[in-house]
Protein backbone atom coordinates (compact mmCIF):
# COMPACT_ATOMS: atom_id res chain seq x y z
CA UNK A 1 0.00 0.00 0.00
CA UNK A 2 1.19 3.55 -0.76
CA UNK A 3 1.80 5.38 2.52
CA UNK A 4 3.21 8.56 4.01
CA UNK A 5 6.83 7.57 4.62
CA UNK A 6 8.16 10.70 6.31
CA UNK A 7 7.30 14.17 7.64
CA UNK A 8 9.84 17.00 7.87
CA UNK A 9 9.37 20.48 9.30
CA UNK A 10 11.79 23.40 9.03
CA UNK A 11 10.79 25.92 11.73
CA UNK A 12 13.82 28.10 10.86
CA UNK A 13 14.42 28.52 7.14
CA UNK A 14 17.60 26.70 6.01
CA UNK A 15 18.23 25.14 9.43
CA UNK A 16 18.15 21.38 9.99
CA UNK A 17 14.84 19.57 9.53
CA UNK A 18 12.68 18.45 12.43
CA UNK A 19 11.50 14.84 11.94
CA UNK A 20 7.85 14.33 12.91
CA UNK A 21 5.45 11.41 13.21
CA UNK A 22 2.33 13.58 12.80
CA UNK A 23 1.43 17.17 11.96
CA UNK A 24 -1.43 19.47 11.12
CA UNK A 25 -1.45 20.79 7.54
CA UNK A 26 -3.23 24.03 6.68
CA UNK A 27 -3.45 26.14 3.57
CA UNK A 28 0.01 27.53 4.28
CA UNK A 29 1.61 24.14 4.76
CA UNK A 30 2.82 22.24 7.82
CA UNK A 31 2.00 23.75 11.19
CA UNK A 32 5.10 25.75 12.22
CA UNK A 33 7.02 25.27 8.98
CA UNK A 34 9.41 28.05 7.91
CA UNK A 35 7.90 30.58 10.30
CA UNK A 36 11.28 32.09 11.22
CA UNK A 37 14.24 33.19 9.13
CA UNK A 38 17.69 34.72 9.53
CA UNK A 39 18.53 38.05 7.94
CA UNK A 40 21.98 39.40 7.21
CA UNK A 41 23.25 42.93 7.78
CA UNK A 42 22.47 43.81 4.14
CA UNK A 43 18.82 42.82 4.63
CA UNK A 44 18.99 39.59 2.63
CA UNK A 45 17.40 36.38 3.90
CA UNK A 46 19.43 33.41 5.09
CA UNK A 47 19.32 30.51 2.64
CA UNK A 48 21.53 27.57 1.76
CA UNK A 49 21.35 28.71 -1.87
CA UNK A 50 24.48 30.70 -0.97
CA UNK A 51 26.41 28.12 1.09
CA UNK A 52 29.44 30.36 1.58
CA UNK A 53 27.27 32.60 3.74
CA UNK A 54 24.69 30.20 5.12
CA UNK A 55 25.90 26.60 4.76
CA UNK A 56 26.63 26.34 8.51
CA UNK A 57 22.98 27.13 9.24
CA UNK A 58 22.14 23.55 8.19
CA UNK A 59 23.84 22.37 11.40
CA UNK A 60 21.50 24.42 13.60
CA UNK A 61 18.54 22.43 14.95
CA UNK A 62 15.07 23.92 15.38
CA UNK A 63 12.07 22.62 17.31
CA UNK A 64 8.59 24.12 17.07
CA UNK A 65 6.72 24.04 20.40
CA UNK A 66 3.11 24.36 19.25
CA UNK A 67 1.71 24.78 22.77
CA UNK A 68 3.81 27.92 23.27
CA UNK A 69 4.04 29.00 19.61
CA UNK A 70 7.81 29.18 20.06
CA UNK A 71 10.78 27.84 18.14
CA UNK A 72 13.73 26.52 20.11
CA UNK A 73 17.14 26.72 18.38
CA UNK A 74 20.36 24.91 19.24
CA UNK A 75 23.75 25.50 17.64
CA UNK A 76 26.26 22.62 17.83
CA UNK A 77 27.69 22.47 21.35
CA UNK A 78 25.35 25.19 22.60
CA UNK A 79 22.33 25.39 24.88
CA UNK A 80 18.77 25.77 23.52
CA UNK A 81 17.65 29.35 22.93
CA UNK A 82 14.28 30.77 21.87
CA UNK A 83 13.93 32.37 18.44
CA UNK A 84 13.12 36.06 18.71
CA UNK A 85 15.37 36.68 21.73
CA UNK A 86 18.76 38.42 21.91
CA UNK A 87 20.23 35.12 23.13
CA UNK A 88 19.14 33.36 19.92
CA UNK A 89 20.53 36.12 17.70
CA UNK A 90 23.82 36.00 19.62
CA UNK A 91 24.14 32.21 19.49
CA UNK A 92 23.48 31.90 15.75
CA UNK A 93 25.61 34.98 14.99
CA UNK A 94 28.53 33.42 16.86
CA UNK A 95 28.05 30.13 15.00
CA UNK A 96 27.98 31.84 11.59
CA UNK A 97 30.81 34.24 12.46
CA UNK A 98 28.96 37.49 11.75
CA UNK A 99 25.98 39.41 13.17
CA UNK A 100 22.56 38.27 11.95
CA UNK A 101 19.03 38.68 13.26
CA UNK A 102 16.26 36.11 13.47
CA UNK A 103 12.69 37.21 12.83
CA UNK A 104 9.25 35.90 11.99
CA UNK A 105 8.23 39.16 10.31
CA UNK A 106 8.98 39.38 6.60
CA UNK A 107 10.00 42.78 5.22
CA UNK A 108 7.97 44.13 2.32
CA UNK A 109 10.53 42.87 -0.17
CA UNK A 110 12.67 39.82 0.53
CA UNK A 111 15.84 39.14 -1.44
CA UNK A 112 18.42 36.38 -1.23
CA UNK A 113 21.96 35.76 -2.42
CA UNK A 114 21.83 32.92 -4.96
CA UNK A 115 24.97 31.06 -6.02
CA UNK A 116 24.74 29.34 -9.40
CA UNK A 117 26.44 25.92 -9.69
CA UNK A 118 29.12 25.56 -12.33
CA UNK A 119 27.89 22.06 -13.26
CA UNK A 120 26.53 22.18 -16.85
CA UNK A 121 22.75 21.91 -16.94
CA UNK A 122 22.13 23.26 -13.45
CA UNK A 123 21.05 26.75 -14.55
CA UNK A 124 17.40 26.97 -15.69
CA UNK A 125 16.63 28.47 -19.08
CA UNK A 126 14.72 31.38 -17.57
CA UNK A 127 17.81 32.57 -15.61
CA UNK A 128 19.14 34.34 -18.70
CA UNK A 129 21.64 36.53 -16.83
CA UNK A 130 23.07 33.78 -14.60
CA UNK A 131 26.70 32.76 -14.95
CA UNK A 132 28.06 29.35 -13.82
CA UNK A 133 29.86 29.85 -10.53
CA UNK A 134 28.41 33.34 -10.21
CA UNK A 135 26.07 34.93 -7.70
CA UNK A 136 23.15 37.30 -7.96
CA UNK A 137 20.36 38.79 -5.86
CA UNK A 138 16.91 37.30 -6.32
CA UNK A 139 13.45 38.19 -5.10
CA UNK A 140 11.90 35.56 -2.82
CA UNK A 141 8.35 35.19 -4.08
CA UNK A 142 6.97 32.96 -1.32
CA UNK A 143 7.85 35.10 1.72
CA UNK A 144 4.33 36.13 2.70
CA UNK A 145 1.54 35.39 5.19
CA UNK A 146 4.01 34.74 7.98
CA UNK A 147 5.96 32.04 6.09
CA UNK A 148 9.35 32.10 4.38
CA UNK A 149 8.80 29.86 1.38
CA UNK A 150 10.84 30.02 -1.81
CA UNK A 151 7.73 29.08 -3.78
CA UNK A 152 4.87 26.81 -2.69
CA UNK A 153 3.56 25.87 0.75
CA UNK A 154 4.60 22.20 0.47
CA UNK A 155 7.54 20.45 -1.11
CA UNK A 156 7.40 16.67 -1.61
CA UNK A 157 9.51 13.78 -2.87
CA UNK A 158 8.58 10.15 -3.46
CA UNK A 159 10.43 7.00 -2.47
CA UNK A 160 10.24 5.74 -6.06
CA UNK A 161 11.98 8.84 -7.41
CA UNK A 162 14.57 8.68 -4.60
CA UNK A 163 15.34 5.02 -5.37
CA UNK A 164 15.73 5.81 -9.07
CA UNK A 165 18.06 8.72 -8.30
CA UNK A 166 20.17 6.53 -6.00
CA UNK A 167 20.53 3.99 -8.82
CA UNK A 168 21.53 6.73 -11.28
CA UNK A 169 24.06 8.12 -8.81
CA UNK A 170 25.53 4.77 -7.84
CA UNK A 171 25.06 5.52 -4.14
CA UNK A 172 22.15 6.00 -1.74
CA UNK A 173 20.86 9.57 -1.78
CA UNK A 174 19.27 10.76 1.47
CA UNK A 175 16.03 12.74 0.94
CA UNK A 176 17.31 15.26 3.50
CA UNK A 177 19.35 16.78 0.65
CA UNK A 178 16.12 18.03 -0.98
CA UNK A 179 14.54 19.41 2.21
CA UNK A 180 11.04 18.01 1.58
CA UNK A 181 8.07 18.45 3.88
CA UNK A 182 6.58 15.08 3.02
CA UNK A 183 8.12 11.85 1.72
CA UNK A 184 5.46 9.84 -0.08
CA UNK A 185 5.77 6.08 -0.44
CA UNK A 186 4.86 6.12 -4.12
CA UNK A 187 6.53 4.46 -7.14
CA UNK A 188 6.87 7.82 -8.96
CA UNK A 189 6.04 11.50 -8.63
CA UNK A 190 2.46 12.55 -9.40
CA UNK A 191 1.90 14.61 -12.53
CA UNK A 192 1.01 18.29 -12.45
CA UNK A 193 -2.65 18.73 -11.51
CA UNK A 194 -3.07 15.30 -9.92
CA UNK A 195 -4.60 15.16 -6.46
CA UNK A 196 -2.97 13.42 -3.53
CA UNK A 197 -5.15 12.26 -0.63
CA UNK A 198 -3.28 11.54 2.60
CA UNK A 199 -5.16 9.81 5.40
CA UNK A 200 -8.78 10.76 5.98
CA UNK A 201 -8.57 14.55 5.75
CA UNK A 202 -5.76 16.08 3.72
CA UNK A 203 -5.92 16.52 -0.05
CA UNK A 204 -3.08 18.15 -2.02
CA UNK A 205 -2.66 19.09 -5.65
CA UNK A 206 0.70 18.70 -7.41
CA UNK A 207 1.68 22.02 -9.01
CA UNK A 208 5.20 22.35 -10.42
CA UNK A 209 8.38 20.24 -10.40
CA UNK A 210 11.02 21.75 -8.14
CA UNK A 211 14.03 23.35 -9.86
CA UNK A 212 17.21 22.35 -8.06
CA UNK A 213 20.08 24.57 -6.96
CA UNK A 214 23.36 23.97 -5.11
CA UNK A 215 21.66 22.74 -1.91
CA UNK A 216 21.47 18.97 -2.66
CA UNK A 217 25.25 18.83 -3.06
CA UNK A 218 26.29 20.57 0.18
CA UNK A 219 26.67 18.89 3.57
CA UNK A 220 23.49 18.20 5.54
CA UNK A 221 24.96 17.02 8.82
CA UNK A 222 27.29 14.04 9.41
CA UNK A 223 24.95 11.59 7.67
CA UNK A 224 24.98 13.46 4.35
CA UNK A 225 28.42 14.95 3.58
CA UNK A 226 29.06 17.23 0.64
CA UNK A 227 28.59 15.47 -2.71
CA UNK A 228 29.22 17.74 -5.68
CA UNK A 229 28.84 14.78 -8.04
CA UNK A 230 25.15 14.64 -7.23
CA UNK A 231 24.61 17.77 -9.34
CA UNK A 232 26.09 15.98 -12.34
CA UNK A 233 23.69 13.07 -11.80
CA UNK A 234 20.73 15.41 -11.49
CA UNK A 235 21.63 17.46 -14.56
CA UNK A 236 22.20 14.33 -16.66
CA UNK A 237 18.92 12.64 -15.74
CA UNK A 238 16.43 15.24 -14.52
CA UNK A 239 16.55 18.24 -16.85
CA UNK A 240 12.95 18.66 -17.97
CA UNK A 241 10.51 21.20 -19.37
CA UNK A 242 8.83 23.19 -16.60
CA UNK A 243 5.39 24.21 -17.92
CA UNK A 244 5.38 27.84 -19.01
CA UNK A 245 8.97 28.49 -17.95
CA UNK A 246 11.46 26.41 -19.93
CA UNK A 247 13.95 23.67 -19.17
CA UNK A 248 15.49 23.19 -15.74
CA UNK A 249 17.03 20.42 -13.66
CA UNK A 250 14.24 19.41 -11.29
CA UNK A 251 13.65 16.90 -8.54
CA UNK A 252 10.59 16.62 -6.30
CA UNK A 253 7.52 18.79 -6.68
CA UNK A 254 5.51 21.55 -5.05
CA UNK A 255 1.91 21.09 -3.96
CA UNK A 256 -1.00 23.25 -2.87
CA UNK A 257 -3.34 22.29 -0.03
CA UNK A 258 -6.95 21.71 -1.10
CA UNK A 259 -8.23 20.16 2.15
CA UNK A 260 -6.68 20.76 5.58
CA UNK A 261 -6.26 18.28 8.40
CA UNK A 262 -3.79 16.08 10.24
CA UNK A 263 -1.45 13.53 8.69
CA UNK A 264 0.54 10.75 10.33
CA UNK A 265 3.40 8.56 9.22
CA UNK A 266 1.94 5.41 7.71
CA UNK A 267 -1.25 7.13 6.48
CA UNK A 268 -2.57 5.79 3.19
CA UNK A 269 -1.70 7.90 0.12
CA UNK A 270 -3.98 7.84 -2.94
CA UNK A 271 -3.19 9.69 -6.20
CA UNK A 272 -6.03 10.52 -8.58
Amino acid sequence: MNTLAGIRRHPLKSAAAEHLTATAIGKRGLDGDRTWACFDADGTIGTGKQPRLWGALLDVTAHFAADRDEVELTVPGGAPVTAGTPEADAAVSAWLGRPIRITRTAPQQVKRHHWWPDEPGMIPEWATDAEPGGEDLQQVGGAADGRFFDFGPLHLVTTGAMDALSAEHGDTVDPVRFRPNLILGLPADPRQGQRIAIGDEVVLEATLPTPRCIIPSIAHGPGAPADKGLLKTLAANHRIEVPGLGKATCFGFYADVLSEGTVREGDRVVVS
